[in-house]
């Protein structure tokens, strides 16, 4: 039998025993080494310490100034991530997170900070799902399972014009991984203004075996009237004008129906697979420049493809003549996956201007 090497926890197997490393990385162990937690005599908690001494929360966050990149956590070896935390100052959409595995020069994930953790629009949203949860007042959790063979490099690139800064714990495991486990990949996409009759991609170009786990979508509509009529559309392996997968509409999708209105309005929710948590509104349901945050989690259910995936939503809504009118909404998402390396290289992330949430 072979040795359980302490990866895809669940209530199931608690009980089980593994000679599986635990380590975690924080500003008070940069490195994650064994021992080597709470050493620091400098850092941002040292006037607040100063009477105390080594030991006393000397560094519990660190600073990223404006326009640097900081690398969060340098792990060699096998293992796999298994919780992150981590809570921010500046504006989340101009964070960008980035993930690196087994030495690879390109990212497997590059996402700003706020939207990788379903929270898009720059405000805090509570998030009560498996995978992910954002917990009062902004504390971004993900419990992504993240495998790696050889190394692994995450790193927060600081886009805001000041000084940010964050507290954050990397929680992983290393142990012994097979040659048969995919890797985790997550990307951004944005259009402010979708053209008409166009759909929007949510992820394309994807090469290899996998299987697709999850999407986050930031929805601005930027017209009166129901926005969500739009049906997301999965192409497998091969499939050209006509994908294999075909959904009924926008909420539908995120597993809610008619428009999630209850008594007339929008209804937030937030389920362990799936949620519309944030909704920020003008005057009024079915007003334009009303936005709206929503989830799919694909992990009961994850959409496995062998060669190549594409995905695209549509926007849709109505007009007074009760047809479908197509909608030019401003659009960001992110696509969760697995797939086995190497990747095709990402589109280049999008300029500051571009990434910016329009007031």
């Amino acid at each position: 039998m072979t040795p359980f090497n302490g990866l895809q926890m669940n209530l199931g197997n608690l009980a089980s025993l593994s000679h599986a490393k635990t380590r975690s990385i924080s500003a008070e162990n940069p490195t994650g080494n064994k021992g080597q937690g709470g050493k620091s005599e400098k850092g941002t908690g040292f006037n607040a310490g100063r009477d105390l001494g080594q030991g006393w929360k000397i560094s519990p966050s660190i600073v990223i100034e404006s326009a640097q990149t900081c690398i969060l956590a340098d792990i060699e070896g096998s293992g796999a991530i298994q919780q992150i935390f981590i809570t921010l100052t500046g504006n989340w959409r101009f964070l960008i997170l980035r993930m690196y595995w087994d030495g690879e020069e390109t990212p497997s994930v590059e996402v700003p900070v706020g939207d990788f953790f379903a929270c898009g629009w720059g405000k805090y949203a509570q998030v009560n799902s498996l995978p992910v949860s954002v917990n009062p007042r902004n504390a971004f959790n993900c419990f992504w399972v993240m495998p790696f063979k050889k190394s692994c490099k995450i790193t927060l690139e600081n886009l805001n014009s000041e000084n940010i800064t964050a507290y954050y714990q990397i929680n992983y495991t290393l142990t012994n991984v097979s040659d048969d486990t995919a890797q985790f990949h997550a990307q951004f996409r944005r259009i402010k203004s979708l053209p008409l009759k166009k759909p929007y991609t949510i992820l394309d170009g994807i090469r290899g075996w996998g299987h697709y786990v999850g999407t986050y979508i930031c929805w601005g509509s930027n017209s009166n009237g129901w926005w969500g009529e739009g049906e997301i559309k999965f192409f497998l392996d091969g499939d050209t004008q006509f994908p294999t997968i075909c959904g009924t509409g926008v909420e539908d999708y995120i597993l809610g129906s008619y428009g999630f209105s209850v008594d007339e309005d929008y209804r937030v929710f937030s389920t362990p697979f799936s949620g519309m948590p944030q909704v920020i509104r003008q005057e009024g349901r079915g007003q334009s420049q009303q936005r709206f945050g929503l989830y799919r989690w694909h992990i009961m259910d994850p959409i496995r493809f062998e060669q190549d995936l594409k995905v695209t939503i549509q926007g849709l809504g109505w007009n007074a003549e009760n047809r479908y009118l197509p909608l030019n909404d401003d659009i960001a998402s992110v696509a969760y996956w697995y797939q086995q390396e190497p990747h095709v290289l990402f589109p280049e992330i999008l300029k500051k201007d571009q990434l910016e949430i329009n007031e």
